[in-house]
């Protein structure tokens, strides 16, 4: 009978490219609870998958707070389900905030680019006198 797979703090940190701190910030907010041997941090599974999620609702931009109830439902009864339901919540919502800020986005380049032409307006004016 073969153990299940584990990892190091040094692979796990590799593997997702953050630093030992990272991992062990996640640790410290109670988002991971690696085992503990001696001083070595032991990375299951579980650990794995919840690093995975945590770093994937970083880049899209969920806080904290959000990544935790959102993988915490996933050990709770009924837990995927559940977390399915909260996730495409927060989905349209965070869906909602991008769109805003592309909007935004899309007006700041285009009011930088009607600057941009009245700049180049009057420079080319200044050349002309």
């Amino acid at each position: 009978m073969t153990s299940a797979p584990t990892w190091t703090i040094a692979q796990i940190a590799d593997e997702f490219g953050v630093t030992h701190r990272t991992v062990r910030h996640y640790e410290d907010l109670g988002l991971i609870s690696p085992e503990r041997r001696g001083t070595q941090r032991v990375y299951h599974r579980r650990d794995r998958t919840r690093l995975a999620l945590i770093l994937r609702g970083k880049r899209l931009g969920f806080p904290l707070e959000e990544i935790r109830t959102i993988i915490d439902l996933f050990d709770a009864p009924r837990g995927r389900r559940t977390q399915l339901e909260y996730v495409l919540g927060q989905i349209d919502e965070r869906r909602t905030d991008l769109e805003q800020r592309l909007r935004d986005v899309q007006d700041a380049i285009a009011e930088l680019g009607e600057f941009e032409r009245r700049c180049r307006e009057d420079l080319s004016r200044l050349d002309h006198v």
